[in-house]
């Protein structure tokens, strides 16, 4: 499981040193081979491999009729950019996905369970600080949409 808040810079490459303590686990489960795709919120998502297939076969089941369903195959595996990490734990992301995001230097790789979502970290403390806001505030109301489909 994937958890926790890391900041981290991007070097002049753009590539993103996975912390230490999540390097073993990508290297057993998917041997260092990821997915980085964009998410809905302007960050990127870092899948490992075996978990983007698993969304892979989620979303090609949808139906290609609906908007909804086709906008998310589109996003998510239209913009999907085979990733693997080199020998120091390094991950090149793509100069596109880095643009998408905001991505410059600064970045918050976040934990979300089985996989991270990549923030510019300016980005990242402000979505962080209206979120806590909202809730602290009720605002907004948990739902089942988009009907159950755990990404």
């Amino acid at each position: 499981m994937f958890r926790g808040v890391s900041l981290i810079s991007l070097d002049e490459k753009g590539r993103l040193a996975i912390p230490t303590r999540y390097r073993g686990e990508l290297l057993t489960t998917c041997s260092g081979q990821v997915i980085v795709t964009v998410g809905l919120d302007k960050c990127l998502l870092l899948y490992p491999l075996p978990e983007f297939k698993e969304i892979e076969r989620k979303l090609v089941k949808l139906p290609s009729l609906n908007p909804h369903a086709k906008r998310l195959q589109r996003l998510l595996m239209g913009h999907a950019t085979e990733c693997e990490l080199d020998g120091q734990g390094r991950l090149l992301i793509a100069e596109s996905l880095r643009h998408y995001a905001g991505l410059e230097r600064k970045v918050a790789l976040v934990g979300q369970g089985n996989k991270f979502e990549i923030w510019d970290e300016v980005l990242w403390n402000s979505n962080r600080d209206i979120r806590v806001e909202e809730e602290r505030l009720g605002q907004e109301d948990l739902t089942a949409e988009p009907e159950g489909l755990s990404l």
